[in-house]
């Protein structure tokens, strides 16, 4: 089967690179390939190429662009901004939400940590968050919207509720807001002001870029012990030759997809309406997982109960369906998805489940297609 007869939904995972992003890239690739740290006036072009692509990215946050550093990916800046606040603040504890990204709660279990619980549909349990902090809490750590389930959390909530953590408590230790926003900057506001962040993590393979870029935003005047020593770049918290071609492919798909996202969340609410009524008519015991009404436009996660997802994404991918049962990032561990668990989904629920995540290409026949594809794997 071909790419053209495949049905992609699996974008959650990972984004194809828009053409214009392409375009902006390939100078950086090939002729202007310059280590933008030299001195001569060819390393100048590509230094100021990289501070363009920095400027652009900070428009789109509301933020200084020294405020941005740039990364190989959400991954990397998720730890940066763990371990650059935790390992500053020794003796403090870090709070994080029971459904965070395994780039979050792994680095964070290598610290003081605790986790916050969520309700049934995914959303933060905002008086047990309130409860985790204390006069010790240095940094929160809360998922802007989930990559399994596609809840999107009540950012600025948490953030009032960090302002009045801040106003009351006796201890002179700094208490800090990060946010994973990596599934979230196709359809949702980054102004980091209007929501409160001191931190904030981006993805450029999530939103049509390069893989392997990404970047964190981080508040003037906030502190970080870097990860990677060594040349002092990126304001000496990631040290290296700096990637120009990635650094300007993730800014124009940042650009793209925050100038698009609210014609490009109303197209994909629709196709969602139809993904999930077009399921519920054709199998009537299909479960939606997480929050119907603060949820991500192309995010349709369901539990079919006493089937076998594993077995199902194989036939699916044969039907030439690609879809997936959860996060790419911890696919091969054989082990339910916490992010389930922490909804109080059983084990064999979880292991019955399945993730379709749409893009811009997808449209209503390959909605039509991918349900009664399922359908007919799955009725007598």
């Amino acid at each position: 089967m071909t790419k053209s007869d495949s049905v992609y939904m699996d974008h959650a995972a990972a984004t194809p690179v828009d053409p214009a992003v392409r375009v902006a890239m390939q100078p950086y690739l090939a002729d202007e390939f310059y280590n933008p740290s030299a001195t001569y006036a060819a390393a100048s072009r590509a230094n100021k190429a990289l501070q363009a692509a920095r400027v652009e990215i900070a428009h789109w946050l509301g933020a200084r662009p020294a405020e941005v550093i740039f990364t190989a990916g959400g991954t990397e800046a998720n730890n940066l901004a763990i371990h650059g606040v935790m390992r500053r603040f020794t003796e403090g504890n870090v709070v994080v939400s029971a459904v965070e990204h395994e780039s979050v709660l792994q680095p964070a279990r290598r610290h003081d940590v605790r986790e916050a619980a969520v309700k049934a549909d995914g959303r933060i349990d905002l008086a047990d968050l309130a409860r985790k902090i204390d006069d010790r809490t240095v940094l929160v750590s809360i998922i802007y919207a989930n990559n399994e389930i596609g809840t999107v959390q009540p950012i600025r909530e948490i953030s009032r509720l960090i302002a009045e953590k801040r106003a009351t408590r006796k201890s002179t230790t700094p208490l800090l807001l990060h946010t994973d926003a990596c599934q979230a900057t196709n359809y949702l506001d980054l102004h980091v002001s209007r929501l409160g962040v001191d931190l904030m993590t981006l993805n450029s393979g999530k939103i049509y870029g390069p893989k392997q870029s990404g970047g964190l935003y981080v508040k003037a005047g906030i502190e970080l012990m870097p990860l990677i020593d060594g040349g002092g770049q990126e304001r000496g918290l990631r040290s290296g030759t700096e990637n120009v071609a990635a650094a300007v492919g993730f800014a124009e798909a940042l650009k793209l997809a925050q100038a698009d996202r609210r014609e490009e969340t109303t197209r994909l609410q629709t196709l969602q309406r139809l993904f999930i009524d077009e399921l519920q008519r054709q199998l009537p015991d299909v479960v939606v997982n997480g929050s119907s009404k603060y949820r991500l436009p192309n995010n349709v996660h369901v539990t079919l109960p006493g089937r076998d997802n594993e077995r199902l994404l194989i036939q699916l991918d044969e039907a030439g369906i690609l879809a997936a049962a959860g996060s790419a990032c911890s696919a091969d561990k054989g082990e339910p998805s916490h992010v389930l668990k922490a909804l109080g989904v059983s084990d064999a629920d979880a292991r019955a489940s399945l993730r379709f995540t749409m893009g811009r290409e997808t449209d209503e026949a390959m909605v039509r297609r991918t349900v009664q594809t399922l359908a007919q794997l799955l009725l007598p």
